[in-house]
């Protein structure tokens, strides 16, 4: 607690030296140990600051560490080795084994940097094809309020030059239920894959419908159509006595403004940063 102002001292005057409690009041400072006491509490103070402070440049080397490996598709091993260090530095600041914070984690978070095979395959191949672009990958966590579980969405935006709009022509989306299995272990029940939200660019949309040509009734119906087009696939294990498709979750670190997570059993590592929400 601060030292109280010169005023604040004046209008509340301590009792008599012979009136004081053995131990100091929060609210007064006696006036043998004012000294002591005093940088007792600012060094306090200041050592919090301070893990703060450390606590975001290692948020910071993180992100400068993974900025440059394209969301982990080109690394070196030496990138490699920086991120991990980098990684267990953060993680280190986590309470340990302190249960996850279903309030903190609902919510969008965008992907920065990933060593999973199955997204590294997507992004190595927008890299390789030029009929094929990903864009944004974001997971999507619906959980506020509860204290069990949730839902998850893995949300990747894709496009096809020339014929979807790009970045975000399309949306690939894998649904899937979670439950709190440990304090920091999360398991993922995938429910089903998606395609929809197809935004088709304006050069398919002038073949489709010329602009200088009136739209008739089945062009407008046609572009529509495309609009409004979703496929999905269940992934549900229907098997009776057997668990459904999906996988073990490890929260290594969550905040804010940053997640880190571990596919358990080799899955990868999954580096999020906060994002806007999205539908």
């Amino acid at each position: 607690m601060a030292l109280p102002s010169a005023t604040t001292t004046t209008l509340f005057r301590p009792p008599p030296t012979s009136h004081l409690p053995p131990s100091s009041s929060p609210f007064f400072l006696p006036l043998s140990s004012s000294k002591p006491r005093f940088r007792c509490s600012a060094s306090t103070f200041t050592s919090s600051q301070q893990n703060e402070a450390e606590l975001e440049n290692k948020k910071y080397d993180l992100l400068k560490a993974v900025q440059d490996t394209q969301r982990g598709l080109v690394t070196t091993p030496n990138q490699r080795s920086e991120i991990e260090e980098s990684l267990v530095d953060l993680e280190s600041f986590e309470v340990g084994n302190e249960a996850i914070d279903l309030g903190t984690l609902d919510g969008t978070w965008r992907l920065q940097y990933t060593s999973a095979s199955d997204v590294l395959v997507l992004l190595d191949s927008s890299s390789r094809l030029p009929f094929f672009q990903v864009g944004q990958i974001f997971q999507k966590f619906e959980c506020k309020g509860e204290d069990d579980g949730g839902y998850v969405r893995n949300v990747v935006r894709w496009s096809i030059p020339s014929l979807l709009e790009e970045n975000e022509g399309a949306t690939l989306l894998v649904s899937a239920k979670f439950s709190i299995v440990s304090r920091r272990n999360i398991f993922l029940q995938f429910e089903k894959i998606a395609l929809q939200n197809i935004n088709i660019s304006e050069e398919l949309q002038a073949l489709i419908a010329p602009a200088l040509l009136p739209r008739s009734f089945l062009t407008l119906q046609v572009l529509q159509a495309i609009r409004t087009f979703k496929a999905q696939v269940p992934v549900n294990n229907t098997s009776p006595g057997r668990r459904s498709v999906g996988g073990l979750y490890y929260l290594s670190y969550l905040d804010r403004n940053m997640l880190v997570g571990r596919a358990v059993g080799g899955g990868g590592v999954f580096v999020f940063t906060r994002a806007q929400n999205i539908v």
